[in-house]
């Protein structure tokens, strides 16, 4: 088996604002966010958030998506292997999302930008234990 399968996925939040007057050059800023919930049946829930606002008129254009994806996952894999494998296997869609949106809204689409993860420290936080009697 491979270390990881994408079983589905689904857009799971869009909010999209475009009232801009005029046609006007954008200077845009970029965010993304990804999480990952694991359970014990070797699968996981992958939701990627990605925000697009301009700049200085992030009140008049602004794009948030998020999209989930479920995976199996084989025995054994590292969470941080994972992480970084199941954010590559669901920015296409993030990325296709984004670019379908904003040309279907009249304007010049909007590719953003990989941001490759692989090499950069995963911060895990591990929650303790409740206290039991």
């Amino acid at each position: 088996m491979k270390e990881f399968e994408l079983k589905s996925y689904k857009i799971t939040a869009i909010n999209f604002v475009n009232s801009l007057d005029v046609p006007t050059k954008l200077e845009l800023n970029y965010q993304y966010s990804y999480n990952v919930g694991y359970s014990a049946h070797n699968t996981c829930r992958g939701e990627f958030k990605a925000e697009v606002k301009d700049k200085k008129l992030a009140d008049k254009f602004s794009l948030t998506v998020t999209v989930a994806g479920i995976f199996t996952t084989a025995e054994g894999v590292a969470k941080e292997v994972l992480h970084v494998k199941t954010y590559d296997a669901l920015f296409p869609y993030v990325k296709a999302l984004v670019s379908t949106m904003t040309a279907s809204a009249g304007i010049p689409p909007i590719y953003i930008p990989y941001i490759d993860i692989s090499n950069k420290n995963i911060y895990r936080v591990e929650m303790p234990r409740p206290y039991n009697d």
